[in-house]
């Protein structure tokens, strides 16, 4: 994702002053982001003395999908940033639902992320070296193959924990961001907590292997987190629907009985098209 030129600098970073500064803020629209299949506008968002850049998606530009028919990308964007949340990871942006010039939608704080950060590479070669993990096999050109790999780091494994809980149907490699703290982010999550299996992602490296004793123990915490009447599962609700809800807890609760990374399932294409 690319904003318009002449970004404007950010005096806020993630954090409790970040996430009011969206929800009470002025937004005032800069530019449109022309990749984003939907709406997606560049704003600065102005509160209190504090200033920002951020996204805001408004429902209004939603395209009607097929197969995600209930509710609104923008809602399921919040519910995946609160879901993050809860894991105590972060690795989804602030996000809130507000109105805005065009109406109701997700407005989120803008990332400046490392371009020269390598979290993903082609390789000519059968096997991925030390420090990467296999995703398979990809046509460069001429009738020649590559092998497409990721990094092996916990950052990006975190991220695929979280993808596998929340559904996420589309990873691309242009929706991890990587900062010069860091720190790494996903971002562009409408496509997500179906009742359906719709993983589809570039992080399959760990598929099948044994989750860290971390992650079971984040899994755990947040199973807690999504029972009835807890506060996170009482945000949700708000968001997505209750089948989805339920769908969610199952996910989570198979990730802690299998105590192993998902495998591709095979009933639905494993790797979002395309792949950056």
């Amino acid at each position: 994702m690319s904003a318009p030129e002449r970004i404007p600098p950010r005096s806020v970073k993630p954090g409790a002053d970040s996430a009011e500064l969206l929800a009470q803020g002025e937004l005032t629209v800069r530019g449109r982001i022309r990749e984003a299949s939907n709406a997606a506008l560049f704003c600065t968002v102005a509160y209190d003395g504090l200033e920002a850049s951020c996204v805001y998606k408004p429902v209004a530009g939603e395209r009607p999908l097929w197969d995600f028919p209930d509710g609104t990308l923008a809602a399921r964007e919040v519910a995946a940033y609160e879901v993050s949340e809860a894991t105590g990871w972060s690795l989804v942006p602030p996000t809130v639902l507000r109105d805005g010039p065009y109406g109701e939608g997700m407005v989120q704080l803008w990332i400046e992320a490392t371009p020269e950060a390598e979290l993903l590479a082609l390789l000519d070669a059968e096997e991925p070296g030390p420090g990467w993990k296999a995703i398979g096999f990809a046509e460069v050109g001429e009738g020649r193959t590559a092998l497409l790999v990721h990094a092996d780091d916990e950052r990006l494994r975190r991220m695929a924990v979280l993808d596998a809980v929340i559904n996420n149907a589309d990873r691309k490699g242009g929706h991890l961001l990587p900062t010069p703290e860091g720190h790494l982010y996903g971002i562009d999550h409408g496509v997500t907590f179906n009742v359906e299996n719709k993983l589809r992602t570039l992080l399959w490296g760990w598929a099948g292997e044994p989750l860290p004793p971390e992650v079971l123990a984040v899994l755990k915490a947040l199973e807690d987190a999504l029972r009835d009447g807890a506060a996170l599962a009482a945000r949700l609700a708000a968001l997505i629907t209750p089948a989805e809800l339920d769908a969610t807890r199952a996910r989570v609760a198979m990730l802690l009985t299998s105590g192993t990374h998902p495998e591709p399932s095979g009933e639905w294409p494993a790797i979002p098209w395309p792949p950056v």
